[in-house]
């Protein structure tokens, strides 16, 4: 699946996951799906990341995209695990570029207007607002999509349960990313199940 708006409008969160332990893969990435949260990213921040993206991606249902994607290396090692889809918390031209070559949807991450500029000259325009809460937040988000009419964003970065709504309300948000689904080290697959059935059942505009 290469077309990146048809993968932002399978849910209207996606987990981040850190994961340190392979045996957590699959069970965690099942609960999720089971849950009605097909889109899962796993970050690049353990040792045991790749391994984890190789054996969720082996689970019926499950879309599994890498985080924390830093270079062309990553993108690489990722694309060869089995990630489907690929989020980075900024852009360099070379990860652009890398991205492209890959064929694989790719979600950058932006701060500020330049940052947008920036991801639009490279020709992407569905963007991680990132961090979002630590980087002003929605009065931030709502400033960018008032001059980027075109870009629509995840924001990540200090979203929860609670606060996820409101996010999910803005026009120019295409869906949230959120560490809260499972925590790092968590292996209460119910609880994580129920969370994201919560999570699944927040809705958009239009």
């Amino acid at each position: 699946m290469h077309d990146t708006d048809a993968l932002l409008v399978l849910a209207p969160v996606i987990p981040v996951l850190v994961v340190d332990n392979v045996a957590h893969a699959r069970p965690l990435a099942e609960a999720l799906v089971a849950g009605g949260l097909p889109l899962l990213e796993v970050t690049l921040r353990t040792p045991a990341a790749l391994s984890v993206i190789a054996e969720m991606a082996k689970v019926p249902g499950a879309i599994v995209g890498a985080g924390t994607v830093l270079n062309a290396a990553d993108l690489d090692a990722a694309r060869a695990a089995g990630a489907q889809f690929i989020v980075s918390p900024g852009l360099t031209p070379a990860l652009g570029a890398a991205a492209q070559r890959a064929g694989l949807p790719f979600l950058p991450g932006i701060a500020n207007a330049s940052d947008v500029m920036a991801a639009l000259e490279l020709g992407f325009s569905r963007l991680k607002f990132f961090p979002a809460v630590p980087m002003g937040g929605l009065p931030v988000l709502r400033a960018l999509a008032a001059v980027f009419g075109q870009v629509r964003f995840c924001p990540t970065g200090g979203i929860s349960d609670a606060t996820a709504p409101e996010w999910l309300a803005e026009p120019s948000v295409a869906c949230v990313g959120g560490s809260w689904l499972a925590k790092r080290g968590e292996t209460d697959w119910q609880a994580i199940e129920a969370r994201a059935r919560a999570a699944a059942s927040l809705s958009r505009p239009a």
